[in-house]
């Protein structure tokens, strides 16, 4: 038996956009016209902010859009357009709520469920549409029309009758429903020809964390699973779930300097663009002014790059590294290096995707610094899945030829020391910092204990962290309990300090 071939005579469908950027990337272009499709969340999820972008997208484009309120007024939808800067030019809003419709004179009140009510619902809809001619309309409830219908036959009768009428007039409808009169209703789902979620969550700190996930989308082949998104001044910004295999780039892995040449030897060269590396150790050992110094490097080879902090403030980074003679505030003043403090408290996993993607392909940053994924990871304790979303955008960076370093802070100084995630195996690489004692001194070395890429060295070297930037020494022999985290050292070659001592003597 043959299997089935795609065929190239599938027509084009014509597609609206929702004016939300992200969202019509989840979509693959945006919404197929001529449709009736479902926008189901609760109360304060942003549906009525998400029915007015379409509607004003729609407006930009020279369609008429027509809103259709049951549950709000018109002053109330004015005013939730004003917070947000747009204006409602162009767009009909009609009220089936009237201070008419609840006049005590009248002997059927509209919030009254009788079956005149109903119909006089559906029509005063039908009539509006037919006046008007719009291209796009938002209708705002379903829940409203539930409670007046009672009988789920008759809704579901009602329902479709809508569907077929707006269908024959070419019209792209959102049906917005809040849920707060059923749980998923099911039936809507298999009329409406899609169904978007959108869903808020309170974790135990920071603020409510929302999330969007395409249920069903006829006729279309659109990203799944759930994707982050945002509601603040300016509407709803959509960031769609990073899949890094779209993304991928012939990229030539070439080898770049760290800016201190030996411990480019440590790493068997240096950096490899389209790879990450790690550096892990305890807090004070000179894992940021390490980084700072690779960024540097970059710098002025006419690189660009991109500094994510999460655990320091920029003026103590910007004044710290000057005094060890890292000045990097011309390059920020420049543009060529953007340093961005984070509050992980405030920002969802997917938006700090999307942010590194805007660096990466819009402003052209060839090296990414994260510092550091313990803040990464315990900031967003809320979110689902961090190491996968980790991964992916770790895929990502390698994929479009990226240098990209990690930050790992470990608990302990001396003695046990111990990491709260395990980020080797997402690791290209890791340079791994220790404190040791030696002649009654709380010294620092380094060692590069894995390579994907390169040949590295299989050795300890001592650095410090002075005036003059960073200083590695030679490779130092007679260590012990480097693996236990109690390291010390009683071998007689020179260490860095010995030069100091002579001096003064």
């Amino acid at each position: 038996m043959k299997r089935p071939t795609p065929t190239s005579h599938i027509p084009v469908q014509e597609r609206a956009s929702t004016g939300i950027a992200g969202l019509d990337d989840v979509l693959g272009g945006g919404l197929p016209t001529g449709h009736v499709y479902l926008v189901e969340g609760d109360p304060g999820a942003g549906k009525t902010t998400l029915g007015l972008h379409f509607l004003i997208e729609g407006a930009r484009n020279g369609e008429k859009g027509l809103y259709v309120t049951l549950s709000e007024t018109e002053a109330e939808l004015r005013t939730v357009a004003a917070s947000h800067g747009w204006t409602l030019d162009g767009i009909e809003l009609f009220e089936l709520v009237s201070e008419e419709g609840l006049s005590p004179e009248l002997e059927q009140s509209i919030l009254h469920p009788a079956q005149i009510e109903l119909g006089e619902t559906v029509q005063g809809v039908i009539a509006q549409v037919e006046k008007l001619g719009p291209r796009r309309v938002v209708f705002d409830s379903l829940s409203e029309m539930r409670l007046l219908a009672q009988d789920p036959l008759r809704y579901r009768r009602q329902v479709l009758a809508l569907k077929k009428f707006f269908s024959d007039r070419g019209c792209t409808v959102l049906f917005l429903d809040d849920r707060s009169t059923s749980a998923t209703d099911l039936q809507l789902h298999s009329i409406a020809h899609g169904v978007i979620n959108l869903e808020q969550a309170v974790d135990q700190y920071g603020p409510e964390r929302r999330r969007l996930r395409v249920m069903k989308m006829r006729g279309i082949k659109f990203r799944g699973g759930e994707h982050d998104y945002i509601l603040d001044t300016g509407g709803v910004a959509v960031f769609p779930r990073l899949v890094a295999s779209e993304h991928r780039l012939l990229n030539d892995t070439g080898v770049v300097s760290s800016g201190v040449a030996k411990l480019d030897e440590m790493m068997g060269g240096g950096l490899v663009a389209g790879t990450n590396t790690l550096f892990s150790g305890p807090s004070g050992v000179g894992k940021t002014t390490t980084a700072i110094a690779c960024v540097l490097a970059a710098l002025k080879r006419g690189e660009k790059a991109s500094y994510y902090l999460f655990d320091e403030g920029l003026p103590t980074l910007v004044v710290r590294a000057r005094a060890l003679g890292l000045d990097i505030q011309p390059y920020i003043a420049s543009g060529s290096l953007r340093i961005v403090p984070l509050d992980p408290a405030e920002m969802s996993a997917g938006e700090f995707s999307h942010m590194v993607r805007n660096a990466v392909e819009e402003d052209g940053s060839r090296m990414v610094v994260i510092d550091s994924i313990n803040a990464y990871l315990q900031a967003m304790p809320g979110s689902k899945y961090l190491l996968l979303q980790m991964h992916e955008l770790l895929t990502y960076l390698n994929h479009r030829g990226v240098v990209t370093i990690l930050i790992l802070g470990q608990h302990g100084v001396l003695g046990e020391i111990r990491s709260e995630v395990d980020m080797s195996y997402l690791s290209d690489a890791i340079l791994l910092f220790r404190f040791f004692e030696a002649r009654g001194k709380l010294l620092k070395a380094v060692s590069m204990v894995k390579s994907r890429t390169n040949h590295h060295e299989q050795t300890i070297r001592e650095f410090r962290l002075g005036p003059r930037g960073l200083e590695f020494g030679n490779e130092l022999t007679d260590f012990e309990g480097v693996l236990s985290g109690v390291t010390a050292y009683r071998g007689d070659l020179p260490l860095l300090g010995d030069n100091d001592r002579r001096g003064r003597s």
